[in-house]
């Protein structure tokens, strides 16, 4: 007797699905005016010795420390569930480094410290709600950044879009799914 391969739940295709889609549309879309002022064969931004100057911008200044404010809540409600639940933390680790790349890529392009996050409610009572609280975070602040993303341009668009492409896959991978009816 052949079993199916678990399927994740339509919805949380279809969500992945669109937060790829505005990520992918966001990405493409995005094109910087290069400074033609400088000395031929610098650079500026990822992967360069100087990093860019940070936005002044008050949109983009607004839309980083938002964003950087999730996903500190973020990180902590991870390390939240992972002391309560010491059996997930093998499980938790990709959704753990994922956040802490975020959060630095977030204060060096917007040259802040985050103010400090709220305080966060209650865990669930058991381990298999805590990963869909989990879950149904990731997926609201997928949603958030790629909203986010959307109304601001440069390297603070590709920087929110990210986020959410990375909080949509952790998403689904923390989703339970479901098991095949025998």
């Amino acid at each position: 007797m052949q079993t199916e391969p678990p399927r994740l739940p339509r919805r949380a295709v279809l969500r992945s699905a669109a937060a790829l889609a505005a990520t992918a549309t966001l990405l493409t879309g995005c094109e910087d005016e290069k400074d033609k002022s400088g000395t031929p064969g610098t650079s500026e931004g990822p992967g360069s010795a100087t990093p860019p100057p940070p936005s002044t911008d008050p949109a983009v200044v607004a839309a980083l420390t938002v964003a950087a404010t999730q996903v500190e809540q973020l990180s902590l409600r991870y390390s939240e569930v992972g002391q309560a639940y010491p059996k997930l933390r093998a499980q938790l680790a990709a959704g753990v480094k994922n956040h802490a790349t975020q959060l630095a890529g977030l204060k060096e392009i917007g040259g802040f410290e985050p103010p400090q996050p709220g305080k966060l409610p209650a865990l669930p009572g058991n381990a298999v709600a805590a990963l869909a609280d989990l879950a149904s975070r990731e997926q609201k602040l997928s949603v958030s950044h790629a909203t986010a993303a959307a109304k601001v341009s440069g390297e603070a668009a590709r920087v929110l879009a990210m986020l959410a492409a990375g909080e949509s896959q952790l998403a689904a991978l923390l989703t339970p799914r479901k098991k095949a009816a025998s």
